[in-house]
């Protein structure tokens, strides 16, 4: 069973920087595609980005293409979500998820198989 915690939220000012944390557990790690996606109030969540464990492939909404990064840490089996310039429309439940199916390209809200609990951001000045 994979297991996956967030972690790292909070309050920034825009402009502000940000790193979320995606602790997994479980599985087979070396096949899982990781996303990170948000979920603003009265919206529907939305995919931020999306790679491949291996990390061969990566893919970003144009939102936030050249502002955020995703990255890992094998040792840690986390995965990170590095935000710049972050603006206040960005605020956001930011989720993981993880598949052990798919591709980082094709990954959306419908086929991730186990979510984290979600960590809060909030910018504003």
């Amino acid at each position: 069973q994979v297991q996956v915690v967030e972690s790292g939220g909070g309050w920034v000012q825009p402009g502000g920087s940000l790193r979320l944390s995606c602790a997994i557990s479980g599985g087979s790690l070396d096949s899982l595609i990781v996303g990170w996606f948000r979920q603003a109030p009265g919206k529907e969540r939305e995919r931020v980005g999306a790679s491949s464990w291996a990390g061969k492939n990566t893919y970003y909404a144009d939102s936030v293409k050249g502002r955020f990064t995703i990255s890992r840490d094998n040792a840690k089996n986390t995965v990170y979500l590095g935000m710049n310039d972050l603006k206040p429309e960005e605020t956001a439940v930011y989720f993981c998820g993880v598949s052990r199916l798919g591709s980082a390209l094709a990954m959306s809200v419908q086929n991730v198989e186990y979510w984290g609990q979600g960590t809060q951001v909030t910018v504003s000045s």
